[in-house]
């Protein structure tokens, strides 16, 4: 069943893991803590009059843990794929949130087709970036996809 509102309820939940992912490395929230005040406050509901769209719960679940669970070898694939001299301290904090996300799609959901999540993260990064650095996650999702699932 891949109906356009489950194509948006698991884009929103790209956008939202990355969010968490994010807010995990910035404040060392607890990976119980943030899953609940995510399903409790943010996926899905209205706060300040700002509406959350749905999101694929389970699948936004699956991307922060599995995140959270594979992460020396999701920054293990993203470290070699970025130029020489570069390091995952360089990058921006949500960019690197993006870059792992992705990353762990590729890894272990080969139920989404490997040009989908490249183009999910993409727009992902459309949303924080401009062109520019949404064709460096384009860039660097596409080198991981290839050691991901040869």
């Amino acid at each position: 069943m891949n109906t356009p509102a489950r194509s948006q309820a698991r884009s929103t939940a790209r956008l939202a893991a990355v969010q968490a992912l994010y807010q995990m490395q910035m404040e060392g929230t607890a990976l119980a803590k943030l899953l609940d005040e995510f399903h409790q406050h943010r996926l899905g509901k209205t706060i300040d009059e700002d509406e959350f769209a749905d999101a694929e719960v389970e699948f936004f679940d699956d991307i922060v843990r599995g995140v959270d669970a594979r992460r020396e070898e999701i920054d293990a694939l993203v470290m070699a794929k970025l130029a020489d001299g570069w390091t995952l301290k360089r990058l921006d904090k949500t960019m690197l949130q993006i870059l792992r996300a992705g990353t762990y799609e590729l890894l272990a959901r080969n139920d989404v087709p490997a040009a989908a999540a490249i183009n999910e993260y993409v727009d992902v990064a459309k949303a924080f970036f401009d062109d520019r650095e949404a064709k460096f996650v384009n860039g660097i999702l596409d080198a991981a996809a290839k050691g991901a699932r040869s």
